[in-house]
């Protein structure tokens, strides 16, 4: 293991240790390389690497710091990950996806507010306006696909299980399922199913909630991987 690698694993360990806190600024370059035992260089290397895995961030004219190192923040990169996987292995994340959304779903049931069903009824009849255009923005379906999908599993009580199913379908590959909807009935089906995940969680019902949230993201892996033969979740 090299000097840069030795010293990105010290760092890490003072963290796990309790010696580097969240919000924690770091001791100075001169000070810090003497600590870890290496070159200001190599320690400069080191932090740069740090930053790019979100567990350290620079503030402008006032030193490094330790990130906050929550869930959704240090799994962040797991996105960008799908999205250049999207030919060879979109189908195999969208299948993890499939077995935590599910759970993540049921769990919500029972916890999610009822100002946020509300929201997401909201965020479906949205949707449904704009399927109804002429000319459909597939930009607008991602972006409320995007945020039907996050609230709902932001309220299965787990951080981690949260912030792994939102980074485990990126953008682009909701952008890719959307756009290749040019069947408006294809369109529908899929609002469909948006709509049988939200009467399920409407009646505090997990179970069905996990049926109707298994099914739909079946179907987003099915319609990437160019397989789907079922014809939809609707109740």
């Amino acid at each position: 293991m090299g000097a840069i690698e030795t010293a990105i694993d010290t760092v890490k360990q003072m963290i796990i240790d309790g010696k580097l806190r969240p919000g924690q600024k770091l001791p100075a370059e001169k000070d810090l390389a003497e600590q870890l035992g290496v070159a200001r260089n190599t320690l400069r290397e080191a932090v740069r690497a740090l930053i790019a895995m979100r567990v350290l961030q620079t503030r402008q004219g006032d030193g490094t710091y330790v990130t906050s190192l929550s869930p959704d923040l240090l799994l962040d990169g797991m996105s960008f990950v799908a999205d250049i996987h999207l030919d060879a292995g979109a189908g195999q994340f969208l299948h993890v996806r499939r077995i935590l959304e599910a759970e993540a779903t049921a769990l919500a049931a029972t916890r999610i507010p009822d100002a946020d069903l509300a929201r997401l009824g909201e965020l479906l009849d949205d949707a449904e306006q704009v399927a109804a255009e002429t000319v459909i923005d597939h930009e607008k379906l991602v972006a409320l696909d995007q945020d039907f999908h996050a609230l709902i599993t932001s309220h299965c009580g787990n951080a981690v299980l949260a912030a792994v199913i939102h980074n485990m379908s990126g953008r682009t590959v909701r952008a890719r399922v959307w756009r290749g909807m040019s069947d408006p009935e294809a369109v529908q089906r899929t609002l469909r199913e948006h709509r049988a995940v939200h009467r399920a969680l409407l009646a505090r019902d997990a179970e069905r909630a996990r049926l109707h949230a298994a099914l739909h993201v079946l179907g987003v892996e099915e319609s990437v991987t160019g397989s789907r033969t079922y014809g939809g979740a609707d109740e």
